[in-house]
């Protein structure tokens, strides 16, 4: 099950940059035209930890804690649009760095879905730049929003602290069946 969301604490700011771009997730799914919206509602994607394993692997880190890892957060099945368990918001739940591809429907189709959904996120209306300040906190909601921490401050040093919160099963639940939260 996936974390339902994350708290941030900027222990230490680099000079510039750092900052943390959020996406409202369910503004990207309004944003979408509405064929691809009909299509994408129902699927599945396959979400793994691969870029990250790949990085990891590059440095060196040895084979033995990269299977330790995977069996520790093992391929995921999620959907494609997930619907907020408290809203009933639908929401845009893939990512490009999770997101390995969509489940039922050949390469060169999910491909596409998948490209068109990553584009929502960079639409500046949905997006919202946190600048952080030292001491400052963010506490956001992973079923409502997506999150980017800007790595445009190099040489300088970022240091949080981050507590992450237990999650429930992603689902998806057709509109016209939404409660009325």
């Amino acid at each position: 099950e996936p974390s339902l969301g994350s708290i941030l604490l900027m222990r230490e700011k680099p000079i510039v940059g750092g900052d943390t771009l959020f996406c409202d997730a369910h503004c990207m799914f309004e944003g979408l035209k509405d064929d691809i919206k009909e299509r994408v509602q129902g699927l599945t994607a396959v979400h793994d930890f691969h870029l990250f394993r790949l990085a990891n692997q590059l440095l060196g880190v040895p084979d033995e804690l990269l299977d330790e890892m995977k069996k520790k957060y093992p391929v995921a099945h999620h959907p494609v649009i997930r619907t907020h368990p408290e809203t009933g918001k639908q929401a845009v739940y893939v990512c490009a760095n999770f997101t390995k591809h969509i489940e039922g429907i050949n390469d060169e189709e999910s491909e596409k879905l998948l490209s068109t959904l990553y584009k929502q996120s960079q639409v500046p209306e949905f997006q919202c730049r946190f600048k952080w300040e030292k001491g400052s906190m963010a506490f956001w909601d992973n079923r409502a929003v997506q999150h980017y921490a800007s790595a445009d401050y190099f040489p300088h040093t970022r240091s949080v602290e981050r507590v992450t919160v237990c999650g429930d099963k992603p689902y998806f639940r057709p509109s016209h069946e939404q409660s009325n939260l």
